[in-house]
C-alpha cells in the first residue's frame, strides 16, 4: 500500500512504526457554527482511511477532536449572549446529529481542548523549560520559531516565505514576527483557565500536539487534515512537539482537498457555505458519500447545481440493478472476488476512491447484461458490490426503498386527464370490480404513464 506523504511530496509504501498498529489522529472542526459540506468532507476522507487500514488487517486507534474555544467561538458567544463554552456543546450537538445521520463513523478516541487544558499547560511550560518558548509580561506565551532550524519542511517554505504566507498577529511583545501563541492571556470577561503566566487559554495550534501526545505517546503514524491546514497549524505542530521531543512527530502526512461552490472558495463572506442540515433535507446521504468520494481525496472538489442530482440519480440507477435481479429470481449466498480484488487495488494507491467509484460504471454494466441472460453469476456480483462498497458508505440501503423513493420525488407530475383516470381506477379496485380497473389501467400505459398500486392507492408516473 502507498500513501501521498505531504512531507516527502511523494507517494510512499506505508509501513507503520510499530509492527501492526497504526496511530492515526485528524484535525476535526473548530465548533464555531454548524456543520458545512466541508467539515463532512474531511470526516467522511478519514472515515473511510480507517476503515480501509482496518480491511487491511491493520490494529487501528483513530482520534478526532473539537476546537472548543477560541477566538471564533468567542465571537460567537459575545455576538449571541451564549457563554463559550454552552455555544460550543450546543454546536457540538448539531453536528453530532448531522454526522450521525451521514453514517459516518466514530473516531475510536473523542478529544477536545476544553478537557485538555492540564496536558497543554504541561505541555508548553516543558517547551519553555527548553528554550523553545518564553512568557511575556501580559501573561502570553509565544512559541520561538528561530528555535527550530528545520521549520518550514512541510509546507516547503523557508522562513521568508513563510511571513508572507501568514497573517502576523501584532504584539510588541513577540521576539520575530513568525512566533505564535502557545497560551493567550484572557481578556475583560472571556473564558479562560488559571495557568503559572495568569489566566488565559490555549492558542489554536497547540491542542493538537498537547492531545496527540496524551493519546498516543511521542510518535503517530497518519496526521490528517484539510490541505489549508498544511501552512500553519500543522508546520507549528511539527515544530512545537518535535522542539519537546526530540523525535519526528508523524511519519506520514496527509491532506485532503478543499470544496469550491460554483468554482470559488467556500467561506462565510462569500454567503456560499452549504450547510449539511440543507443538504440531508434535499439528498440522501449515499448521495453525497458518492458525490464526494468520486474525485481523488487530494482534489479540490467544485459543487455545482447538478453534482448531487446527478449522484442520486447514479446511485437510483445502481439501485434499480438489484431491484431487477431480484424481479428475476437471480439470488446466490456467494460473492465475486474480483470485485474486491480491484477495489483493494484502487484504495491502495493513495486511497484512491474515484478509481473504485469509476469501477462501479463496467461492472454493472456487466450485471445488467447477465441478468437479461438470467445468469446467476449477477447475484453473485451483486452481493460483493454491497460487501465490498459498504466501505465507502454505499449501497447499505434497501434497494426496493431507495428505487421507489426516488421514483416518487423525481416522478412528472401527472396530466388533470390521467389522474382523473387513476382515481376512477382506484374507484374501480375498492368495489372489486376489477375488469374496468384493468381496462383504466391499460389507457393509462397508453397515453405513456407507468401504474403503480400500493396500500397508499395508485400512482402513475411518466415512462
Amino acid at each position: 500500500m502507498r500513501i501521498y506523504n505531504t512531507l516527502s511530496g511523494t507517494k510512499e509504501e506505508f509501513i507503520p512504526i510499530d509492527g501492526n498498529k497504526v496511530n492515526m489522529y485528524a484535525c476535526g472542526i473548530t465548533v464555531s457554527g454548524e456543520a458545512h459540506i466541508g467539515h463532512t468532507y474531511q470526516a467522511l476522507i478519514y472515515d473511510v482511511i480507517r476503515k480501509f487500514l482496518v480491511k487491511k488487517g491493520y490494529d487501528v486507534r483513530y482520534a478526532r477532536n473539537y476546537t472548543d474555544v477560541d477566538d471564533k467561538i468567542i465571537a460567537k458567544a459575545k455576538e449571541t449572549g451564549i457563554p463559550a463554552d454552552a455555544f460550543a456543546k450546543m454546536m457540538i450537538k448539531k453536528i453530532d446529529k448531522v454526522m450521525a445521520e451521514m453514517e459516518i463513523g466514530e473516531p475510536d478516541i473523542w478529544l477536545k481542548a476544553t478537557e485538555n487544558i492540564d496536558n497543554i499547560i504541561s505541555f508548553v511550560s516543558q517547551l519553555i523549560e527548553k528554550g523553545h518558548a518564553y512568557p511575556t509580561e501580559k501573561g502570553d506565551v509565544y512559541f520561538s520559531v528561530e528555535s527550530f532550524p528545520s521549520y518550514g519542511r512541510l509546507s516547503h517554505r523557508n522562513l521568508e516565505d513563510a511571513i508572507n504566507g501568514v497573517r502576523i498577529e501584532n504584539d510588541e511583545e513577540k521576539r520575530n514576527p513568525l512566533d505564535f501563541a502557545l497560551w493567550k492571556s484572557a481578556k475583560e470577561g472571556e473564558i479562560c483557565w488559571d495557568s503559572p503566566w495568569g489566566k488565559g487559554r490555549p492558542g489554536w495550534h497547540i491542542e493538537c500536539s498537547a492531545m496527540n501526545r496524551a493519546a498516543f505517546g511521542e510518535r503517530i503514524d497518519l496526521h490528517g487534515g484539510g490541505r489549508d491546514l498544511i501552512f500553519p497549524h500543522h508546520e507549528n505542530e511539527i515544530a512545537q512537539t518535535e522542539a519537546l521531543t526530540g523525535k519526528q512527530f508523524v511519519k506520514y502526512w496527509v491532506h485532503n482537498g478543499l470544496i469550491k461552490v460554483n468554482g470559488q472558495k467556500m467561506s462565510k463572506s462569500l454567503g456560499n457555505s452549504l450547510l449539511m442540515s440543507d443538504l440531508l433535507k434535499e439528498y440522501s446521504n449515499e448521495a453525497i458519500k458518492f458525490a464526494l468520494l468520486q474525485t481523488n481525496y487530494r482534489n479540490d472538489i467544485n459543487v455545482t447545481p447538478d453534482l448531487f442530482p446527478e449522484a442520486e440519480k447514479h446511485l437510483y440507477e445502481f439501485y434499480k440493478t438489484f431491484v431487477d435481479a431480484k424481479k428475476a429470481g437471480l439470488s446466490s449466498a456467494e460473492g465475486y472476488p474480483e470485485i474486491d480484488e480491484n477495489f483493494d487495488a484502487a484504495m491502495s494507491d493513495d486511497f484512491n476512491t474515484a478509481l473504485a467509484i469509476s469501477d462501479l460504471y463496467a461492472t454493472f454494466k456487466k450485471i445488467r447484461r447477465l441478468i437479461a441472460d438470467k445468469d446467476e453469476t449477477a447475484a453473485k456480483m451483486l452481493n460483493q458490490v454491497k460487501a465490498t462498497y459498504s466501505l465507502l458508505g454505499i449501497f447499505t440501503k434497501d434497494p426496493e426503498e431507495f428505487v421507489e423513493n426516488y421514483e416518487k420525488t423525481h416522478a412528472e407530475p401527472a396530466d388533470k386527464d390521467v389522474l382523473a383516470l387513476a382515481e376512477k381506477m382506484q374507484a374501480a379496485r375498492l368495489e372489486k370490480n376489477y375488469a374496468a380497473a384493468d381496462a383504466l389501467r391499460a389507457e393509462i400505459i397508453a397515453k405513456g404513464y407507468n401504474v403503480m398500486i400500493s396500500k397508499d392507492g395508485v400512482t402513475v408516473k411518466k415512462q
